[in-house]
């Protein structure tokens, strides 16, 4: 059941990368990590770096996706930008969310939820 909700979770990553490529945006990272967590997905247009947390769900049975970024997790996402920060120059960035559902007709539905933190 893991390997299908992370496999689930890994092609929610990738039509986030395609979703950003499609709006100009160039990919800096996927899956960047650090000792304080992970950074979904990093990328870059117009030189603003946009971090972004991507949330996939099947339903909304267990409620929108974006609910569940939490506390705690914005506080690791902020930490591991802290630390991607250090790792070069960048003058500006923005923390994103993309909320992604599944519909049962297969299609998607794609919230960009900008400026989270």
């Amino acid at each position: 059941m893991e390997d299908r909700r992370k496999d689930f979770g890994r092609r929610g990553e990738s039509f986030a990368a395609a979703y950003f490529l499609q709006k100009g945006f160039h990919i800096v990272a996927r899956n960047w990590s650090c000792r304080f967590g992970e950074i979904d997905l990093i990328v870059e247009r117009e030189g603003v770096i946009h971090f972004v947390e991507v949330k996939t769900r099947h339903s909304l049975n267990y409620g929108y996706p974006e609910e569940a970024i939490t506390k705690k997790k914005l506080d690791h996402l902020a930490k591991a930008i802290e630390w991607f920060l250090r790792t070069g120059e960048c003058s500006r960035y923005q923390v994103d969310a993309l909320a992604v559902v599944k519909k049962q007709d297969g299609s998607l539905d794609v919230e960009w939820i900008q400026n989270i933190l």
